[in-house]
């Protein structure tokens, strides 16, 4: 069988089961993700074993530490796992909510109700724990779901949803409700991209380069995520001591993902105060900045930056910065530079605060915060399924209704329509 018959026959199935998810109980669905969180708990001896053949095989290419520590699955990222799902359990389910019911002048009660998206590809990068994730959220939102993981974690990826299969099967469900592309050839990625009789939406995850290529691609409609070019700016009324916490928490907390903050911009007027110390901080914690010509008259040792800096996600320890005129050159910077995923502001000002989050057009906007809080289960919304940064059908951490969709329902009693 050829690589795209392979990929269509689990599209025909992933669509056969979607029909079967969207009419089972919120109960089936909870035991099921629990039973996945107990066999991941009870195999994660075996879990580690596989992870770490691909953990060994992306040394050997090379791969960077943060891949490599996106990569790796451990007793504390399987527990993370484990949670994950129970947390989703306990998240109300979003499939049948009823959104309003009118009655027309005619008699007819029109109502809407959130019903399931049907069947969701996922296209993602490097991280297995991506697996689990998202099979918990399409699940409990009525979805089948179709994963292609990299090659990088083909092993880990399959280990992870045999173990989903094995679990949801107990609870009387389609094993072809979590199915993973068993091929790491790239021409399964662009057989997904046309598969729109069986595919009713995609979400990439990873680096830029994957995302603009499913988004310019892709037939199936795509939900764009996680591309992190995120901003904090330092104002000139900012307490010193919160700002110095808030950045250096921003950049170093978890520099491998798309909340991590990647440009640092600072007032003028506060620049020749907070730069030396942010500068200090970063050194003794091998942080590099990369700088503009301003900041680098403060301090010489920083590295000149580039126009490419202003728009990199490093996912590294390394961060750029600029001296700004005032809060109108810091929005400015945002708008032509920023992913519209996550910026912030540190400031005592009421008035600059509010008109950074009226003007600045992203997915989060924060006052007095770091960007790292930039996640579903931060946000009270359980495991998510990426950062969206596009403005349709949603934006920002996507939990279980933004796996949904809605369909109206017309009650009548005769009623025709005469024209």
């Amino acid at each position: 069988m050829s690589v795209k018959e392979e990929v269509i026959t689990q599209g025909k199935k992933a669509k056969e089961a979607s029909r079967i998810l969207s009419n089972i109980s919120t109960d089936i669905k909870n035991r099921a993700l629990l039973n996945i969180a107990r066999k991941l708990e009870d195999s994660r001896d075996k879990i580690i074993s596989v992870n770490n053949k691909d953990v060994d095989a992306g040394r050997e290419r090379k791969l960077t530490k943060a891949l490599l520590n996106r990569l790796e699955l451990n007793d504390k990222r399987i527990n993370s796992m484990a949670g994950g799902l129970r947390e989703v359990v306990q998240l109300e389910d979003p499939v049948g909510e009823v959104l309003g019911v009118k009655k027309r002048p005619n008699g007819l009660e029109i109502g809407k109700i959130r019903v399931p998206l049907g069947v969701i590809g996922i296209i993602y990068e490097a991280r297995p724990n991506v697996t689990v994730d998202v099979a918990g959220l399409c699940l409990k939102a009525g979805n089948a779901v179709l994963l292609r993981g990299g090659s990088e974690a083909f092993k880990s990826n399959q280990i992870l949803t045999e173990l989903i299969q094995e679990a949801v099967v107990k609870e009387g469900l389609p094993r072809e409700s979590v199915q993973l592309v068993q091929t790491t050839d790239r021409a399964a990625v662009e057989v997904m991209f046309k598969m729109n009789d069986y595919l009713d939406v995609l979400i990439p995850r990873g680096g830029s380069g994957l995302i603009q290529r499913v988004v310019k691609e892709s037939s199936v409609p795509v939900i764009e995520t996680g591309v992190g070019n995120c901003h904090v700016y330092v104002d000139s009324s900012a307490d010193i001591d919160m700002a110095l916490r808030i950045v250096y928490n921003a950049k170093t907390d978890y520099p491998a993902v798309c909340n991590a903050a990647e440009t640092l911009l600072i007032h003028k007027d506060i620049a020749g105060k907070f730069l030396p110390l942010i500068y200090k901080k970063f050194s003794e914690n091998n942080v590099e900045l990369r700088g503009c010509a301003k900041s680098r008259k403060i301090i010489p040792e920083i590295k000149e930056a580039t126009e490419n800096d202003w728009y990199e996600e490093y996912l590294d320890l390394i961060m750029a910065v600029k001296i700004v005129d005032g809060i109108d050159d810091a929005i400015s910077h945002i708008y032509k530079y920023s992913s519209k995923h996550s910026e912030s502001i540190i400031t005592t000002n009421y008035n600059d605060a509010n008109k950074f989050l009226k003007e600045v057009d992203s997915a989060a906007v924060y006052v007095n915060a770091s960007t790292r809080f930039t996640d579903g289960g931060e946000f009270g919304m359980g495991a998510e399924i990426g950062i969206s940064t596009q403005k349709l059908h949603a934006r920002g951490p996507m939990g279980l209704k933004e796996l949904t969709s809605t369909k109206f329902i017309i009650r009548g009693n005769g009623q025709i329509r005469e024209t």
